[in-house]
């Protein structure tokens, strides 16, 4: 039972792996789910990210904002990518999970994920710390496209030179690749 070790459940409520419900009981927040730990450029599990294995929304989900972990300030991947993405003198941003394992697979490792489409300034910047050239690449459709959008404004905000990748309409990295 998920109650038998209070001290354990607490931590893992902290982490967003399980939630409480109004009647005291808990659940598997990422319950059937993809769940992926999300790391610091050192290597530190700040939180983890769940892709909806069907059509269940939220399509991600990460855990909560909290001390430990702040979804505007890490990048999915840096730390597994951070020699690639040094040796490409290049990082190439993309909006999920999905995103980044596809692309990695196909040969293409100086990627990393914004947990979402809003890229934030704080992001942007840490990306700058391991290269000089920020591409994004974002879905194809309406929504990626605003973000590309909005990601240019913030690398302006930022000080930083973007450059952008775009897909047909419909597709999306991991499809794409």
């Amino acid at each position: 039972a998920i109650t038998s070790r209070p001290r354990a459940v607490e931590a893992a409520v902290h982490l967003g792996l399980v939630s409480r419900r109004s009647n005291g009981t808990y659940y598997e927040r990422l319950g059937h789910r993809v769940t992926f730990p999300i790391r610091d450029g050192t290597g530190r599990i700040l939180g983890f990210g769940g892709r909806s294995l069907g059509d269940d929304l939220p399509k991600y989900l990460n855990s909560p904002e909290s001390a430990l972990f702040h979804k505007g300030r890490v990048l999915y991947g840096l730390f597994e990518a951070r020699e690639a993405i040094r040796q490409a003198e290049r990082v190439i941003v993309v909006e999920g999970y999905m995103d980044v394992l596809s692309l990695i697979e196909a040969g293409i490792a100086p990627v990393v994920a914004s947990l979402g489409t809003a890229v934030t300034a704080e992001q942007l910047k840490l990306a700058r710390r391991f290269a000089p050239e920020i591409v994004m690449f974002f879905d194809g459709d309406p929504a990626g496209q605003q973000a590309a959008e909005r990601a240019f404004e913030i690398c302006a905000e930022a000080g930083i030179w973007g450059l952008g990748a775009f897909l047909p309409d419909g597709s999306d990295p991991d499809t794409y690749v």
